[in-house]
């Protein structure tokens, strides 16, 4: 099931369990707007190239809209839509003062210059820059940007609106991006883990974790869940996959990533084969790698007793309900990876303030973000005798429902 259809799926099933009114559900679903802007540059060698951007922007009713840029070639209108949706719930489940959004640019950024990258973000920054804002839509870097990508985007954006430092989020240090920001969704999973784990009398300290993905999120995942007392048995990347029964040395794998881009030929484990990596013995499975990997095909040999959703959608709804019967439990993803967005919140609101927090606060104000969240996402799976990604749900279209509601909706 792709992204679109499985986010439709989940959000109508919470607004069934909220008893919402069908028009405003239909008016909910309806994304506010979509752009699609053509972006033509020339390339080192002369040529032109043309490459076609994407912004979705999904609902603004509690705050201005957020959400990633990615570059990546098979970036289309429809799982933009999904992403953007899954902002709009993410960004209430956080209880902060955004909407959704999601962008991107079908590219390959592997095949692009710096300079070609660099002209290519700024054409795209023109085409939508009166449609973005500091208190419309806010980007940030996702699959295939960085800060640098930031970077560029507040230069351009501020050539036409002045110095703007809260347009995007995810900036460089120098550039008033937040401390704390580049460990923020790793920091988020871990939090998100010690929440869920406390609920059974269990700490990190003890439990074996297996990762899916090394990249950002996984790489500090592994490295926090290690330094407080877990153990990391088996990570994967798109090089391979290692497992260590006794546990991975998790600083000196993060070193040999660093001088060999990627984990392939790591000495402290044993290789494995990446498509078994999901169904090894642990405690914890985190997926923090791509979406629909947990299916139908393998939900019942999963060997897990809890999930922790680190990328998004990483779970196809009918692995979902296979899980749930084995007993499961599933941090979802509009949940667990919300650090990111809590610490963009974070950082935008430096920006405007124009007063830097040192790391410590940021950190100390993350954990207490994601331990609230899990409290009320806990009450709403009480209210409605559901799960926790149902809990997430309702929790986060309630909020939304609420907010437009408020303001005055007429159908």
């Amino acid at each position: 099931m792709n992204a679109l259809a499985a986010t439709n799926r989940n959000f109508r099933h919470a607004a069934k369990l909220l008893g919402l009114d069908s028009k405003l559900e239909k008016s909910l679903l309806i994304p506010f707007r979509e752009i699609k802007v053509e972006c033509t540059i020339p390339k080192d060698d002369g040529t032109l190239a043309s490459y076609v951007g994407f912004r979705v922007q999904h609902d603004n009713a509690r705050g201005p809209m957020k959400g990633g840029i990615r570059y990546h070639p098979e970036v289309d209108p429809d799982e933009v839509n999904a992403l953007a949706q899954l902002m709009t719930w993410k960004t209430a489940v956080a209880n902060i003062p955004y909407g959704g959004a999601k962008g991107g640019i079908g590219c390959v950024p592997g095949e692009l210059s710096s300079s070609e990258l660099e002209r290519l973000t700024r054409v795209f920054t023109q085409k939508i820059h009166d449609l973005i804002g500091i208190h419309t839509d806010v980007p940030a870097p996702d699959m295939g940007t960085n800060s640098q990508t930031m970077a560029w985007i507040l230069d351009e954006y501020s050539k036409f609106h002045g110095h703007s430092p809260a347009i995007v989020t995810g900036k460089p240090i120098d550039l008033g991006g937040s401390l704390g920001r580049e460990a923020a969704t790793g920091r988020g999973v871990l939090f998100a883990a010690e929440a869920l784990l406390s609920e059974y009398g269990k700490s990190i300290s003890g439990q074996q974790f297996v990762i899916q993905g090394f990249g950002n999120v996984g790489s500090w995942a592994a490295r926090l869940i290690s330094e407080a007392g877990g153990k990391v048995v088996a990570v994967s990347d798109v090089t391979g996959a290692i497992k260590n029964k006794d546990g991975l040395d998790i600083p000196k794998l993060l070193e040999y990533v660093v001088k060999n881009r990627g984990i392939k030929g790591f000495d402290g484990g044993d290789a494995l084969d990446a498509k078994s990596l999901l169904v090894e013995d642990c405690d914890v499975l985190i997926p923090a790698a791509l979406g629909g990997v947990i299916n139908k095909e393998n939900a019942n040999d999963i060997r897990a007793k809890f999930i922790v959703e680190a990328a998004n959608h990483p779970t196809d709804p009918e692995a979902d309900e296979i899980l749930s019967k084995k007993g499961v439990h599933i941090v979802p993803d509009i949940y667990a990876n919300a650090g990111g967005v809590t610490v963009s919140y974070f950082e935008w609101v430096q920006n405007i303030q124009g007063f830097m927090w040192d790391e410590n606060k940021v950190n100390d104000e993350l954990k207490t973000y994601m331990t609230r969240a899990f409290k009320d996402l806990k009450s709403m799976c009480k209210s409605h005798n559901c799960d926790l990604r149902m809990g997430a749900f309702t929790l986060g279209v309630n909020r939304v429902a609420r907010a437009t509601l408020l303001r005055g909706w007429e159908a």
